[in-house]
């Protein structure tokens, strides 16, 4: 008897030629399991024929649900659409283009059956990977995890099992910058780790780009974060003591030995350092203040256009 039940979390964007290969994955993988299941996908406003695909699978198959943003919102916002509306015992998102194996499910719903609430799937290694993806990653998980109170693992993506009670705390954070790995991290519980080579894409292409990745690790940083600003004043304070001794020093030697000849190129540069640490600082000062504008307006995280589905339930 299925008496429990899992709830597979995809979000899809452009993704119209991976589809096919994505449901064949996964089906092979959960009809031989115990535990019934359903698979919500979340088209995220595009603009090939995702819906369009999705809406021919789930045709005669009740396991397949499918909700429709009004446009483009984003990976994060659209992985929180698909979160909100899962009703499973336990939730795992999991990317369409499967370079996280959906044959790593039944291992971590057994390490879930033995008393683990949340289940994180950590890449073994990342081989498919730049170098400099590679390292860029390594970088990021040490700057965050140094700045911030939230240990985030490193090599683990939103591949993971959580359970109910996780989840219920989880749609509870209402925050509008949505730094999913973060908001993972930061409801805690007990966690167990298996293990896995991150595969090469099977179809289509990435949507993130190097730009992309900057401001979604800006994101992450500035959402479970204050010491980027805390660092800036104790700059600060060390450029002005600095300064104010080396004020005194110019006095007391005019004192001693006269005015000296005043150096133009010396004078230009300081203007121009000092000048360039003030932008810097009110630039930190904007991301914070960004953000907090963001978040006064209260407006939804996503907009739901359409639910196919979901007519069974209550």
């Amino acid at each position: 008897m299925k008496d429990f039940k899992i709830s597979i979390v995809t979000p899809f964007f452009n993704e119209a030629g991976s589809i096919c290969s994505f449901f064949e994955s996964i089906f092979r993988i959960l009809d031989n399991q115990k535990f019934s299941y359903e698979i919500i996908c979340i088209d995220d406003g595009s603009s090939d024929q995702t819906l369009e695909n999705l809406k021919k699978f789930a045709i005669g198959n009740k396991n397949i649900k499918i909700i429709s943003l009004s446009r483009n919102f984003g990976k994060e916002y659209a992985l929180t659409a698909g979160i909100d509306a899962a009703q499973g015992d336990a939730v795992i998102p999991i990317d369409a283009d499967l370079q996280d194996p959906p044959e790593l499910i039944p291992l971590m719903v057994d390490e879930w059956l033995k008393g683990f609430p949340v289940v994180l799937a950590k890449r073994a290694s990342r081989i498919t990977d730049t170098k400099f993806k590679r390292g860029t990653a390594h970088f990021f998980y040490k700057i965050i995890n140094v700045l911030s109170d939230v240990s985030i693992p490193e090599n683990t993506g939103d591949f993971r099992l959580m359970d109910r009670q996780v989840v219920d705390i989880l749609k509870q954070l209402p925050e509008r910058t949505r730094f999913m790995k973060g908001l993972f991290a930061w409801v805690g519980f007990e966690q167990a780790t298996v293990y896995y080579d991150r595969q090469d894409r099977r179809d289509g292409q990435t949507k993130w780009n190097v730009w992309k990745l900057w401001n979604f690790a800006l994101d992450g940083i500035f959402s479970f974060s204050t010491s980027p600003i805390r660092i800036w004043t104790y700059l600060g304070l060390t450029i002005a003591l600095s300064a104010g001794l080396y004020g005194s020093f110019i006095i007391l030697k005019t004192l001693v030995y006269g005015i000296s000849a005043p150096g133009y190129a010396s004078l230009a540069c300081l203007i121009l350092f000092f000048s360039g640490i003030n932008l810097v600082g009110i630039g930190l000062l904007g991301e914070y203040i960004g953000r907090i504008f963001m978040e006064t307006k209260c407006r939804p995280l996503y907009i739901i256009k359409e639910k196919i589905g979901f007519q069974d339930e209550t």
